[in-house]
């Protein structure tokens, strides 16, 4: 029998390292030696999937030489560009939304500078993998897909029954619509086999291991291994072809996939290819006797040799391969709530660049509004992007960095929500006329105009809270009406108060409203009232119970007030009554590798079961007009005067009425603080209710879909490995009576149903431990920090909750962003005349259907033709684009929130009308359908298909891929259709 390799080549780095520092240390050795090898071999192969470094790479180190050789090596496929994201990211813990856009960052870079679009995805060093990957990557327009760490006894299996390679469909609503052939690396995973039985150092690494920031003066790095000589060909041909045979035993085709690479290789592509080289001769040269013919090969020519084959293939149906463990004792599970902090700074600021890239798209559009320069705010939302991209990445979202990177991420964050925000506000100040704006001449500000911008495109009904520092406060609207309004103590500034507005604000619109001390009653924010319950210590209650209710339309809490713990919620609607008890507690990790497991940011490995972590509780009650707040304070010590844990939950007081105020109805806002930690504790919020659940979970994929996770027991490792990531919601049902509780998140963490009936979330984590590795990368995650993660509970029945999940977990997500400048001309409103009003300069708003959600309105700035024709002869000519970014394109994406069969309404095809929809942009002049990340035109971008085992087909027929008639589309359940949208200029 004979084999043929296929020797992928593995351009995969600098994780735990700064990119400023990666760039002058390694990656640019990577890209300069491979292109300077590649070019003196015409059989060398070599592919590359992120395009952060390579883009710092093509900026700001490449000669115009050897961007030609890079442009000659992609035109001969002897260079080729695999995923070509930006990153490559995250699938426990990242959005949806997050994913798309570091694709689309990645996909525009690569087709603007080089018209090179990628058909196949290499994920291989993500800690499991999502049932939304194929989805996205089918959409994306990839042919294949390839991923490797998959939990371990899964992979034991489908390696002996020959199953790696198999064609899976992501969503149970799509189905075969977008499904995407899959291979799961072997056990080997993506690393050249490290062991050689004839030498006691790495295998197939002949540069050795990467040294930071300075090489080796003497050009030896540690662990290189012996150089190919005629002594010792033969033995390197050996093992490499034993190698081959034992993972030809796991495949059902001839050809085996053999990666040559892994972490931090080929800074010296000479030395790797000058050893290669020979030993693939070597190989050829002796096909008889060892049966095997080897060759260089891209991911993508290993591809095409399987596609040809024209195999059988099975079919993975909608499961996700989470949780991963790569050994008995080593669950990757910890990382869901890694750094919790970066996770929420993330989702912020990637709700802002949401918000941002929509308000700037309805300035320009149908003609700017102000003088604001086009160039400059596009730099302004680029440099989010970029910010926001990144931290996607497998080792950063994750929380599986060093601090000093986590510090970079966390300040390229920082300056690019600073700089929309800049944006943001410029807008919102082009759009007022008649406002007092305070000019920053030294005159004392009089109060503030607060510009509340909603970036969905649904009306919302919602409440925005905002510091103040003076406890009379007028709020009046833009027609000097007063606004409801209600002032309270703040619960993060002791000196200062919370003001809470109701605000009601149309789809991709704002509102402007002046907030003015005063001393008037009439248009004055009500005051809240607080009723405070002393400390109660830990304990069961005894005897009657004595229960406080806070109410509203749609609940009715009621808190025990003998333990000033929460006791049961009613749910109104349907008069059900469910017993919930909410609390805190840790578990405790061990911190030596010599005593057992250890936790780590990768690893959850507690030492037993969660204990509690707080010994008193005091409560107070703050009651108001608007909404009622329930603040809750956990004091690990009975007598302590500072508190470790917190909830502070509220109750908005509007009707359910079927408006936008059923969302603000149905839902309790609760907010934590959690910190700082002891050492060696992993923190959770346990919610334990009556529910019959059978101690089955729902979690979500990346805020996409939900995955069924009944709880497992293990031999080893059974908490570990039955926590879940919730990225955006997790819930549990009663197997009998239809109620459900839903928790929605603006952050990922960590989910579990221990018990039934029970749900704990991971909020934090803060460990130290002695191994080797954690301690020389500093992966110690000494996390001192004080956390502040939100969590909205729902519950009712089943057809109440599957309606709002999707559109809540989306007003979570997307909450209305606050701009504030400062107002003069409050002497005038002391005296008795009430200021001029604002006068805001509105267009229609943009409302879609309820069960559509607007995913994306952007200008990208891309400057390539849509016609791909046109932009690579531009490319070849030299002429790409104009000199200026293109602001006249407008990127729209439709996504339907809800599964086929969920609901008999909301999972509705939907045809929406974009003429109609849009028409506060302006005219519609023409809509061109595109692939997910805009690169292809929907029509041309043709996929191979996989020939399958016959099986039970669901999901609807494919979407018609025409330009839409009359510009109307109809969107499927679960479908993301993308579109580059053109107005009519004025």
């Amino acid at each position: 029998m004979r084999w043929q390799t296929a020797p992928g080549v593995l351009q995969h780095c600098c994780d735990l390292i700064p990119s400023q520092d990666s760039m002058r240390a390694y990656a640019a050795n990577v890209y300069t030696s491979v292109v300077a090898e590649l070019m003196r071999g015409e059989r060398r192969r070599f592919i590359a999937v992120e395009q952060e470094f390579f883009r710092l790479w093509w900026d700001g180190v490449a000669s115009e030489q050897q961007k030609q050789q890079v442009r000659e090596l992609l035109a001969k496929g002897r260079l080729e560009f695999v995923l070509g994201g930006q990153v490559m990211h995250d699938e426990a813990v990242t959005h949806l939304d997050d994913q798309i856009l570091q694709l689309t960052e990645g996909h525009g870079f690569l087709y603007e500078t080089l018209g090179v679009r990628p058909r196949f995805s290499w994920h291989v060093d993500p800690f499991g993998a999502s049932a939304t990957t194929p989805t996205l990557f089918a959409l994306a327009g990839f042919h294949a897909h390839l991923i490797s760490r998959i939990d371990y006894d899964l992979k034991d299996a489908m390696q002996d029954a020959q199953g790696l390679q198999f064609v899976w469909r992501g969503s149970p609503s799509l189905s075969a619509q977008q499904e995407i052939f899959t291979h799961v690396m072997d056990q080997f995973s993506y690393c050249t086999p490290a062991h050689l039985p004839f030498s006691n150092r790495s295998g197939f690494y002949w540069n050795g291991v990467a040294v930071f920031p300075e090489p080796p003066p003497d050009g030896v790095y540690p662990n290189m291994s012996e150089p190919v000589t005629p002594a010792n060909i033969e033995l390197y041909a050996q093992a490499l072809v034993a190698n081959v045979k034992q993972r030809a035993a796991w495949f059902r085709t001839p050809h085996v996939l053999w990666p040559w690479g892994c972490d931090k290789q080929f800074f010296n592509a000479s030395v790797q290819f000058a050893n290669m080289d020979p030993l693939l001769d070597y190989i050829n040269s002796h096909t008889a006797e060892l049966g095997v013919t080897v060759e260089y090969a891209t991911l993508g020519e290993y591809f095409h040799a399987l596609h040809a084959l024209n195999v059988t293939w099975d079919i993975r149906d909608h499961h996700d391969f989470l949780p991963y463990a790569s050994e008995q004792l080593q669950a990757w599970t910890g990382f869901y709530a890694s750094r919790s902090t970066l996770k929420g700074l993330a989702r912020q600021a990637s709700a802002l660049l949401y918000a941002g890239e929509s308000m700037f798209t309805r300035y320009m559009w149908p003609a700017p509004l102000g003088t604001l320069d086009p160039a400059w705010a596009l730099q302004q939302l680029q440099q989010l992007r970029w910010a926001v991209s990144e931290v996607q990445h497998h080792d950063a979202i994750t929380g599986t960095e060093s601090p000093k990177v986590s510090t970079m991420y966390t300040e390229h964050l920082a300056m690019g929500t600073l700089g929309v925000r800049k944006l943001m506000t410029a807008i919102a100040r082009d759009s007022v006329q008649h406002a007092a704006l305070a000019s920053g001449s030294g005159s004392r500000p009089e109060g503030h105009l607060a510009s509340v911008y909603n970036p969905l495109a649904w009306t919302i009904t919602t409440i925005v809270t905002l510091t103040v520092g003076f406890p009379g406060v007028s709020v009046t609207d833009e027609s000097g009406r007063p606004v409801p309004a209600q002032i309270q103590n703040s619960t993060k500034e002791p000196s200062a108060y919370d003001l809470l507005i109701l605000v009601t604000i149309p789809g991709l619109s704002y509102r402007h409203y002046s907030v003015r001390p005063t001393s008037e009653t009439q248009a004055a924010a009500t005051v809240a009232s607080t009723v405070r319950f002393g400390r109660r210590l830990r304990r069961t209650s005894q005897g009657d119970r004595r229960l406080v209710p806070v109410a509203n339309d749609c609940y009715t809490v009621l808190l025990d007030s003998d333990t000033n713990l929460l006791h049961s919620v009613q749910e109104r609607q349907s008069n059900r009554t469910v017993r919930m008890a909410q609390e805190f507690l840790e578990y405790h990790a061990n911190g030596d590798v010599r005593r057992g497991p250890i936790s780590d940011n990768y690893l959850f490995a507690p030492n037993g079961t969660a204990v509690p972590a707080w010994e008193a509780v005091g409560l107070e009650i703050v009651a108001g007009r608007l909404a009622t707040e329930i603040r809750q304070r956990f004091y690990r010590d009975a007598k302590a005067r500072t508190y470790m844990y917190a909830i502070h939950s509220r109750l908005a007081h509007v009707s359910q009425g079927p408006g936008s105020e059923e969302l603000l109805c149905h839902r309790i806002e609760q907010e934590y603080r959690v910190g700082p930690l002891e050492l060696n504790r992993e923190a959770i919020l346990r919610i334990s209710s009556n529910l019959n659940s059978q101690q089955v979970l729902y979690s979500d994929n990346n805020g996409y879909q939900m995955q069924r996770r009944p709880y497992r027991h293990y031999v080893n490792a059974t908490i570990a490995r039955n926590y879940y990531p919730m990225v955006q919601s997790a819930f549990i049902e009663d197997q009998e009576d239809d109620s459900r509780l839903v928790l929605l998140a603006e952050r990922a963490h960590g989910v579990s149903s221990p018990g039934g009936g029970q749900v704990e979330v991971m909020l934090h984590r803060r460990l130290w431990n002695n191994l080797a590795w954690d301690l020389n990368y500093n992966l110690t995650l000494n996390d001192t920090s004080v956390v502040h993660p939100v969590l909205w509970l729902l519950l009712g029945p089943r057809a109440v909750t599957s309606a709002l999940r999707p559109r809540s977990a989306l007003a979570l997500q997307h909450r209305p962003v606050v701009l504030l400048q400062e107002l003069s001309g409050g002497r005038a409103a002391t005296q008795g005349h009430a200021p001029r009003p604002p006068v805001s300069q509105q267009q229609a708003a943009v409302l879609l259907p309820p069960s559509l959600h607007l995913q994306l309105l952007s200008i990208p700035g891309r400057n390539y033709s849509t016609s791909h024709s046109e932009h690579m002869r531009a490319l070849r000519t030299g002429h790409r684009g104009q000199a200026q970014a293109d602001v006249r394109r407008v990127l729209l994406r439709l996504h339907h929130l809800h599964e086929v069969g969920e609901d008999p309404v909301l999972s509705q095809p939907v045809t929406v009308h974009l003429e109609a929809a849009l028409r506060g942009l302006g005219a519609v002049a023409a809509v061109e359908e595109r692939s997910l990340t805009g690169t292809w035109d929907a029509h041309t971008m043709q996929r191979w298909s996989w020939r399958t085992n016959p099986g039970h087909q669901t999901g609807h027929p494919t979407s018609d891929s025409r330009l839409p008639r009359g510009c109307s589309v109809t969107i499927h359940p679960k479908e993301i259709r993308t579109f580059f949208v053109h107005f009519r200029q004025q």
